[in-house]
């Protein structure tokens, strides 16, 4: 265990992060999901904004590598623009 007064704030805040980002992680991830079980175009096409900026927003915190935004917006994007 940690015997410096930094490592174990250290610990907290990076403890405290870890919870937060898991939980955007899963938050987009249950969106994703719902947006692939959508079959209304209107509503598919509102969630995917929604989906859109959550999937960079984790990207640009690390959450999740670029690329995997990248893809994950574009097979989206191709559903969306599938449905009729």
């Amino acid at each position: 265990m940690a015997n410096h007064k930094s490592s174990l704030k250290r610990i907290r805040a990076n403890e405290a992060k870890r919870l937060r980002n898991r939980y955007q992680h899963k938050t987009t991830r249950t969106m994703v999901k719902k947006l692939r079980l959508t079959h209304d175009k209107v509503v598919a096409t509102d969630l995917y904004k929604k989906v859109s900026s959550a999937l960079d927003k984790l990207a640009k915190k690390n959450i999740i590598h670029k690329n995997k935004a990248s893809n994950l917006k574009s097979k989206l994007a191709k559903l969306v623009n599938k449905l009729a």
